[in-house]
């Protein structure tokens, strides 16, 4: 199990980050920064519009609890319809 880190921990972590010297761009990072400022304004997007023309797979993976997955696979069972449709219909509710 993960040990949980503690306000004072992180704000001691963010400062030793803070307190490192800043790394001289590599010759990719170079490149990378040249690439980008060739690029055509007028080809970008923004992000509302990347969100709008972005497609979705209709896949959700959830972990659950063992004991709510038993109970909506009985209910599914007892309603005539696979976990599924029965988990589809419930959070279109």
């Amino acid at each position: 199990m993960k040990r949980e880190s503690i306000p004072d921990e992180i704000e001691r972590r963010i400062a030793e980050i803070n307190a490192r010297p800043s790394e001289p761009p590599t010759a990719e990072d170079l490149a990378a920064f040249a690439e980008a400022d060739a690029e055509d304004p007028a080809e970008s997007i923004t992000l509302d519009e990347y969100k709008a023309q972005r497609e979705y797979s209709g896949k959700l993976m959830l972990r659950i609890p063992k004991e709510l997955h038993r109970d909506l696979v009985e209910a599914a069972k007892a309603n005539g319809v696979s976990l599924n449709q029965y988990a589809v219909y419930k959070l279109a509710r």
